[in-house]
């Protein structure tokens, strides 16, 4: 199971893009609500989350995934979610993070040595935690991680995770699928 975090403040693409690739891939995910079930976007989209962080049962963990936007505040200013977050890392699962995401792992020191990217304004985050950064890529697989840019990359970021989890056969079939071509 891919648990997706949501926080009041996701960024709208950053959550919903992976979440539509990822199930188009048949890989179960489950959207949780950090604080409540009901989260609004960072651009007013409401949604009803599957669960609530209370309601998960982490057994059949098999990624969680981090979108980015206003809502990292409060996936940072949560114990329950940090240390979720290092719990799934000691355990060798993959995590994805996206936009200011990647800091908060940085911040968390997963990310040392490790190569990855940000949100621009994100990338000192980065290196001062140690982070190996690249700048001129959209998303950076070093596993069990997978970091992304921002929103533009949404579609690249959720290949990815399918490509991590599944393979690269099945992403490049569900990038067919959607007739996605990068420019």
């Amino acid at each position: 199971m891919v648990y997706l975090l949501l926080a009041d403040g996701f960024e709208d693409i950053e959550a919903v893009v992976p979440i539509d690739i990822l199930r188009r891939a048949n890989i179960p995910l489950t959207t949780v609500g950090v604080t409540t079930r009901r989260v609004t976007s960072s651009h007013g989209f409401t949604v009803e989350a599957d669960a609530s962080l209370k309601e998960v049962i982490l057994l059949d963990l098999e990624m969680l995934v981090l979108p980015g936007g206003p809502g990292v505040a409060h996936f940072r200013s949560s114990q329950a979610v940090t240390s979720l977050i290092k719990d799934v890392s000691k355990w060798g699962k993959p995590i994805g993070a996206i936009c200011a995401a990647p800091g908060l792992l940085a911040e968390l020191g997963l990310l040392s040595g490790r190569r990855a990217v940000c949100f621009p304004s994100c990338e000192e985050t980065l290196r001062s935690h140690g982070a190996a950064l690249e700048r001129d890529s959209q998303v950076v697989t070093d596993p069990p991680f997978v970091t992304a840019k921002a929103a533009g990359a949404a579609t690249d970021f959720a290949l990815a995770l399918v490509s991590l989890l599944r393979g690269q056969p099945v992403a490049e079939a569900i990038r067919r699928e959607i007739y996605y071509q990068k420019s």
